[in-house]
């Protein structure tokens, strides 16, 4: 990996290609080349048999520097740095801060190009690509460009390697509270995506976000632990925790769908919910008078009341014997008390 920094300061891990590639990607691209050359070649000496040697020598001059340099050239600029080698090997040319390549870039790659790679055989091109750190050839040092892998190997993103045994349950007691969802973002990707970062870029990142999230939970991490393990550890802890809340929340959930509106009670019918009942009232239907609390209908407001007698009230009749829930009729209504 190779960190460049763009004109807004952000850093862009790119993975520049070696030699074996682009010496793959440079001989498609001579193959093809030299084919169109040896056609344009053939086409001229046809078109121009009447002519002398001096002007077949400038129409073959003109035919080399027009198929072998400004071909490649005009290629690369608008196909913005993807010629059919460097396609067909998923190789690409960017610019030193990762932009796109433009006509000059390409121009001077081109012309740095004809002396070491076509009159020199590529030797040149080979000794400072192996001397180069990023493996760029002398076009890419004057040019200010770089040769970058633009398709690399898929793998699976989406899985998150689990902690180790050991450390199961150990991180219970973490307040995970002032951890923000950011934070659990970018450790969640850097797990997914660990295994294709080089060693040394990993460890350090792991360092850094086990600190961050030491410092967010208050808890230092602790010593013998490597930092991703640690990482692993604390977001399967989250996870956890956040299955078992969902799991707490169900049962609760499932009884308020079962209550009736604003919570009055469950919409049941049958004798769960009538109450008790008497043989007067199940004799009446459901058009029966509400009972009073000592057994007796309540009276009506809509009739008349009675004198109340001078004599003092006698004991209130005891309520006829209810009927078991098991006889009743089930009506589905339950008389208000």
């Amino acid at each position: 990996m190779s960190e460049l920094v763009t004109g807004e300061a952000v850093a862009l891990e790119l993975r520049p290609a070696r030699l074996p590639s682009r010496a793959l990607a440079v001989v498609i691209d001579l193959i093809v080349a030299i084919a169109a050359y040896t056609v344009v070649t053939v086409a001229l000496l046809v078109a121009t048999a009447s002519l002398d040697d001096a002007a077949r020598t400038a129409v073959s001059i003109a035919a080399f520097l027009l198929v072998l340099v400004g071909a490649p050239i005009a290629v690369e600029t608008l196909s913005h740095g993807r010629s059919l080698g460097k396609l067909a090997c998923g190789l690409r040319v960017v610019r030193d801060d990762g932009g796109p390549i433009r006509f000059r870039h390409a121009l001077v790659r081109g012309a740095v190009g004809v002396v070491e790679i076509l009159l020199t055989f590529g030797v040149v091109a080979c000794i400072a690509s192996l001397v180069s750190e990023r493996g760029r050839r002398l076009g890419d040092v004057f040019a200010g460009t770089l040769v970058v892998r633009e398709r690399v190997p898929q793998t699976r993103t989406g899985f998150l390697p689990p902690p180790p045994p050991w450390l199961a349950g150990r991180f219970g007691q973490l307040d995970l509270s002032a951890v923000p969802d950011a934070l659990w973002l970018a450790v969640r990707q850097y797990l997914s995506r660990m295994h294709q970062l080089d060693p040394q870029v990993g460890s350090d990142m792991a360092q850094r976000l086990a600190a961050d999230l030491s410092a967010r939970t208050g808890t230092p991490v602790p010593p013998g632990i490597p930092p991703a393990a640690y990482l692993a550890a604390v977001l399967q802890e989250r996870q956890a925790r956040e299955a078992r809340r969902a799991f707490a929340h169900g049962p609760q959930a499932a009884g308020a769908q079962a209550t009736g509106p604003r919570g009055v009670g469950p919409l049941t019918s049958g004798p769960q919910s009538a109450g008790p009942q008497t043989a007067e009232s199940q004799a009446a239907g459901p058009f029966a008078a509400p009972l009073g609390p000592s057994g007796t209908p309540a009276p009506d407001s809509h009739t008349p009341s009675s004198p109340a007698p001078s004599t003092p009230p006698a004991a209130a009749p005891t309520p006829p014997p209810t009927e078991s829930s098991e006889s009743r009729p089930h009506t589905g209504f339950a008389p208000p008390a």
